[in-house]
């Protein structure tokens, strides 16, 4: 089933400027597996070489943050909408 995943602005080059990409999965970890299949370069964005979520990066499933849900095993359903966002840090204090 394919999945619409939101992309944000600095991981749009890697996927040919496109805001939102369909990808097919049962787990937020295949979509991502499979995501990274199909844009040469996003896997290592999104996901460390064991796997894992890198932790400057969130992953929701609608509204809520995979992290507190069952991560990368987390079930998706047609419909959902995962959106991708690197977490931003700076600024002046």
């Amino acid at each position: 089933m394919a999945v619409e995943i939101r992309i944000p602005t600095v991981l749009r080059p890697v996927v040919s400027g496109q805001s939102v990409v369909k990808a097919e999965g049962e787990t937020i970890g295949e979509l991502m597996k499979n995501l990274g299949n199909e844009y040469a370069g996003l896997a290592g964005q999104i996901l460390k070489e064991d796997g894992s979520m890198h932790k400057f990066i969130n992953i929701y499933l609608n509204d809520d943050d995979v992290r507190y849900l069952e991560k990368l095993d987390t079930k998706v359903s047609p419909g959902d909408v995962v959106t991708i966002l690197p977490a931003v840090a700076g600024g002046i204090f």
